[in-house]
């Protein structure tokens, strides 16, 4: 059996050798690979050997087999390559510097993502660095460990979207701060920035929409660390405005603020009326960061302290590029998409 074998493989990678086409190469595999091919009957005859030549010839006819698989797969890649050469060789030239038959638009970022962009890029100057987190979360992480257990009034403020309990889409990216400060020890500077989600559609609201926060937490971080951050940030974004801080309340900060900014240059940016040189507009809340929480994430609050901030994007967007409604930014209408 063992010169059967020999000479089978001698017989086979001649063959091969010499197939001119795909078609042939693949009548071939099955001549000698297929279920009722030579190599495959040949198995079936080492049952009629004694064991110490079965053991032999079983080696062999392994190997065989293994080389005609490996041989196979390299001529036929050969063969290939070979028609596509054949293929453009009798083709008709083609001239690459043609200009195409339609003209090529060239897109842009969505608004939302030039905000987005353009707040994550400032504040990564000043030290801050991205961390993210998943958009289901659970009530520990989205409440609890934010000291909003449960039965919290503050829980009505969130509309939210639960999966099944103790399961929900995140209703703010805060989820990201525990995260983040249970992983790694102060001082930590962070960005948590992304899609949340919230039971609520009208003309400023979406179901879902971006949010963007700042955490920073170490020792001695006091108010004023907070406002010159956010004097920062909304410079970048709008250039100097003067900001006002009014007292607010949210579970995870105290003390808590909302923040406004000055919008009166008498131009129409929201799409109602011309504003006035006393307009403030909402951009976002505030607050340094609740003893509960750090006494959450494994903190000293004895030691350390922290602020955090948070905005929507969409509402920044619609304040920056006078966009009057919010679900245009999911409609998908070119006329406003190619503005950007």
């Amino acid at each position: 059996m063992i010169d059967n074998i020999q000479r089978i493989q001698d017989e086979a990678r001649s063959r091969i050798t010499s197939a001119p086409d795909t078609g042939e190469l693949e009548r071939l595999r099955v001549h000698y690979l297929g279920k009722k091919g030579l190599l495959t009957s040949m198995m079936v005859q080492l049952r009629d050997l004694t064991p110490e030549k079965r053991r032999e010839a079983g080696a062999m006819l392994n190997r065989v087999k293994q080389d005609f698989e490996s041989f196979f797969t390299n001529r036929q890649d050969e063969l290939e390559r070979k028609q596509v050469e054949q293929e453009l060789a009798n083709s008709p030239r083609l001239d690459v510097t043609l200009p195409g038959y339609y003209p090529v638009e060239a897109g842009s970022l969505h608004p939302i993502t030039r905000v987005m962009d353009l707040a994550v890029q400032a504040l990564q100057r000043v030290g801050f660095s991205v961390a993210t987190g998943p958009e289901v979360e659970t009530e520990f992480f989205n409440f609890e460990a934010l000291n909003t257990p449960e039965h919290h009034p503050a829980r009505d403020m969130q509309d939210t979207f639960y999966i099944e309990k103790p399961v929900l889409l995140r209703s703010h990216t805060s989820p990201v701060q525990i995260r983040a400060m249970k992983a790694m020890k102060p001082p930590l500077q962070i960005i948590s920035v992304g899609k949340v989600y919230r039971a609520d559609y009208d003309q400023t609201h979406t179901p879902m929409f971006h949010q963007i926060e700042g955490l920073m937490v170490d020792e001695k971080v006091s108010f004023s660390d907070l406002k010159g951050t956010m004097h920062y940030l909304i410079q970048e974004l709008f250039g100097a405005r003067p900001l006002r801080f009014r007292p607010s309340y949210f579970p995870f900060v105290e003390p808590g603020a909302e923040v406004d900014m000055l919008w009166g240059d008498g131009k129409d940016r929201r799409g109602s009326k011309a504003a006035s040189p006393t307009d403030w507009l909402e951009i976002g809340g505030c607050g340094m960061v609740h003893p509960n929480v750090l006494r959450a994430v494994g903190y000293d609050p004895d030691r350390f302290t922290g602020f955090a901030f948070g905005m929507g994007l969409e509402r920044i967007a619609m304040i920056k590029y006078g966009i009057q409604d919010i679900r245009a930014y999911f409609e998908n209408d070119r006329r406003l998409l190619e503005q950007f």
